[in-house]
């Protein structure tokens, strides 16, 4: 595992530092969390039903 992941800061951020946070993992994982801080990961799951759940967002709008 990489010891700094690159996080991915939202596009649809609301003020200060209420952002979700993405980062590609090992082994085809990606990493979501509440901000910049790995130590705050909120949960990995895989690229497919992470794009998944995007596609599911995008489509309620």
């Amino acid at each position: 595992m990489t010891a700094h992941p690159d996080w991915q800061k939202s596009t649809y951020c609301g003020e200060g530092d209420n952002c979700v946070y993405v980062s590609a993992a090992p082994g085809h994982l990606v990493r979501v969390a509440d901000r910049a801080d790995p130590a705050h990961l909120v949960l990995a799951t895989t690229q497919s039903a992470w794009a998944d759940f995007l596609d599911a967002v995008k489509a309620d709008g």
